[in-house]
């Protein structure tokens, strides 16, 4: 039984004429952290939001190639595109809760899937936060507004958002980058925690992060996938002169 999860064959991105994404084929492991590092504008945020097909809601793009999930191919016409983002959830660079109780933000998925019963809905908003170690800070204020959250929290509670309609694979794109050094520590902890249960793919410019959280690592560079290998050879013993160049500072 094989252990992938996502097999990305050829797959090109274009906006309108200008390719973003050129040629990409990775394999992406079932419960492992895969990070995606490169210089900002390199096709990293565009290629990890293919996978939920979050870029259809862009004008004029197309692609070439396929993204699978389980051997089906997520472009192909039949696919549900709703099915999708609930086996796919996302997590964005800032905190958006939406502003609606903590209580609310949680059981929005749930119950856009349809779930009624009050009883499953709490334990779903109960398990959620728990996932996130948020619960003991949150039990007693459900019902307060969750932009009274702090930033961390917040964070914290997009994640319990996104893994509360049960997804399988976990996008985030750089979680962290808004946040101070204690929540990010404590988002890497639940990320470690989290991939017990998800598939997790995590874009970070925070190339010590990537070394931390993850069991492999992607080089993009226009566009590009330069070097895909575990992360501990692609931070010790680079393939790649631009890999390597990238880690140690040389540019970017």
């Amino acid at each position: 039984m094989s252990n992938c999860r996502l097999k990305i064959e050829n797959f090109s991105f274009y906006y309108g004429d200008f390719k973003a994404i050129d040629n990409i084929t990775m394999n992406i492991e079932k419960n492992k952290t895969t990070a995606l590092i490169g210089p900002s504008g390199c096709g990293k945020s565009t290629f990890l939001r293919s996978i939920n097909r979050m870029n259809d809601l862009i004008p004029d793009v197309k692609y070439e190639g396929s993204i699978s999930l389980d051997e089906i191919d997520i472009f192909d016409k039949k696919y549900d595109i709703v099915d999708l983002r609930k086996k796919v959830g996302m997590v964005f660079q800032r905190p958006n809760p939406f502003p609606k109780s903590i209580y609310e933000n949680i059981v929005y998925g749930p119950k856009l899937h349809g779930e009624k019963n009050k009883n499953k809905l709490m334990e779903i908003v109960e398990s959620s936060l728990k996932a996130v170690a948020l619960w003991n800070e949150v039990k007693d204020k459900l019902h307060s507004s969750a932009l009274g959250l702090s930033g961390g929290q917040q964070q914290r509670l997009c994640i319990a958002r996104a893994i509360a309609v049960k997804p399988e694979i976990l996008l985030m794109d750089e979680p962290t980058s808004a946040l101070d050094p204690i929540s990010t520590l404590k988002i890497e902890e639940l990320i470690r925690e989290l991939e017990k249960d998800y598939t997790i793919i995590i874009v970070t410019h925070n190339m010590q992060q990537a070394a931390r959280i993850s069991d492999y690592t992607g080089f993009f560079y226009h566009g590009l996938l330069e070097e895909f290998d575990k992360t501990d050879l692609i931070f010790t013993k680079p393939k790649n002169k631009k890999t390597e160049d990238y880690i140690t500072g040389k540019f970017g």
